[in-house]
């Protein structure tokens, strides 16, 4: 059964589902300390918390998920890039799917629709967001064959 267990986590798109829920609970569980313990606003201690659980999300993508050597300066910039950019497209896909389901379903109610969109845009975020790191945010470089000038 370990051998299973290891394989499944050996497996990168697992390991980037652990890290998501792990960066969920981190930054939700900092808004509530924020919010119940000290006393902070909405705005501020969900910005302070979404950023905590987006850093945590970086640093274990980056180390866990891709095992990714990339430098932050050159990595960091990119996961912010990906992280927004999917976000627009799983919201706008997302938003522009409900209308349609509402339109295409007229029994389906009313509201749920806004349910049934934001559980499209969180499947659409999750994969463009794993492909988007994946391949553009932590990419492997590719490996050199010999230097200029060089005959191989």
């Amino acid at each position: 059964m370990s051998g299973k267990i290891q394989a499944l986590f050996g497996r990168p798109f697992v390991r980037f589902l652990l890290v998501g829920v792990f960066n969920t609970l981190v930054g939700l569980s900092v808004i509530a300390l924020l919010l119940h313990v000290a006393g902070i606003g909405y705005w501020a201690s969900t910005f302070i918390g979404n950023t905590v659980g987006a850093l945590v999300s970086y640093t274990l993508n980056k180390t866990f998920t891709f095992r990714s050597k990339a430098k932050v300066a050159g990595s960091l910039w990119k996961f912010v890039l990906v992280t927004l950019v999917c976000y627009g497209l799983s919201y706008g896909i997302g938003l522009y799917g409900g209308q349609w389901l509402a339109a295409a379903l007229p029994w389906f109610p009313d509201k749920r629709v806004h349910d049934a969109a934001t559980l499209f845009g969180t499947g659409l975020y999750t994969v463009t967001n794993y492909l988007g790191h994946k391949y553009f945010s932590f990419r492997k470089a590719p490996a050199v064959r010999g230097q200029a000038g060089e005959s191989t």
